[in-house]
């Protein structure tokens, strides 16, 4: 059990800490790309459409899990924390009320990383519909 107090803290942060480098780089890739999007380029609706979303299935997916992953790591901390407890034997308000705020700092850390890849994504989504509305307007009319 020792292990798990010790390593747990590191693991989760290093998960969550690569969540947010991957959603930071493709977000910056997603920017990039929509910032150079000619839609005129594209004879095609679906191969626009392809181009257009790519990536953003592993935005959404790193948004609405990083949060669980922060909860993982709480629920771990509070374990332990309960195990501490156990083992002494004696009930320290102050032991418990430490371990349970730095258990806690996991899942603010998730919602961290969750709350801006979800907002990127929300405004990437708004993109993909304005340029293929702006195609099909060019080229369904």
């Amino acid at each position: 059990m020792e292990w798990i107090k010790l390593y747990t803290d590191y693991a989760i942060f290093g998960v969550l800490g690569l969540m947010s480098l991957v959603s930071l780089a493709l977000s910056i890739e997603r920017m990039l790309y929509f910032r150079s999007l000619n839609v005129e380029q594209y004879d095609n609706k679906h191969l626009l459409e392809n181009d257009l979303t790519q990536n953003l299935t592993v935005l959404s997916t790193i948004g609405s899990n990083a949060p669980y992953v922060g909860l993982l790591g709480t629920v771990i901390g509070i374990m332990v924390t309960f195990y501490d407890m156990g083992q002494h034997g004696k009930l320290d308000n102050t032991a418990i009320l430490v371990g349970l705020s730095f258990a806690l700092k996991a899942t603010a850390l998730g919602l961290l990383v969750a709350i801006p890849t979800l907002m990127f994504y929300s405004s990437f989504v708004r993109k993909v519909d304005t340029h293929m509305n702006l195609w099909k307007s060019k080229y369904e009319a």
